[in-house]
């Protein structure tokens, strides 16, 4: 799935709708039309990444071959009636089938199935988002993307030095 696939991960919280908006717009019309990226994995909890699938859902209006794929951590199983709401909004759902074991870690492990499955990651991400001492699912999760050399695309409310730094 890998060729033409991109994912979205960030925080949970967005600053500056418009802004990040606009940018990320621009990177996904960019991905489709320069790299034939066709298919974007989604996963859920965060508004970032329900930015994300409006922009997507929006641009299918001019790329009616755009796929939206919802990869759940929750519902491994799932009865007709969800899985047809689910549908009304995506081409497709899955659950990975190696997280279901996963516990507290099953949303790392689920963005992990999504950076595996993914040649371009775009990142919502702000190092100084978490005033805890751990790293974020965000964090997690780009550590992860770097150490299997994907591609990765940042959107972000930092200037653009600040967004450098964040690679």
């Amino acid at each position: 799935m890998s060729k033409n696939t991109c994912c979205f991960l960030g925080h949970r919280n967005v600053k500056d709708v418009k802004k990040l908006s606009s940018e990320l717009k621009a990177k996904i019309i960019d991905l489709i039309i320069n790299n034939n990226v066709d298919t974007f994995l989604f996963g859920s909890k965060s508004n970032f990444i329900d930015l994300c699938f409006e922009i997507v859902s929006d641009l299918r209006a001019t790329y009616p071959f755009v796929k939206r794929i919802y990869v759940r951590a929750e519902y491994p199983f799932i009865n007709e009636d969800y899985k047809k709401y689910l549908l009304k909004k995506y081409e497709y759902t899955y659950f990975p089938d190696d997280i279901i074991k996963s516990g507290k870690a099953v949303y790392i492990k689920r963005n992990q199935e999504m950076i595996n499955k993914s040649q371009y990651c775009i990142f919502y991400f702000d190092k100084s988002y978490n005033s805890f001492s751990k790293k974020s699912g965000t964090e997690i999760a780009l550590d992860y993307a770097k150490r299997k050399k994907k591609n990765i695309l940042f959107i972000s409310n930092t200037s653009d030095n600040e967004k450098n730094g964040a690679m």
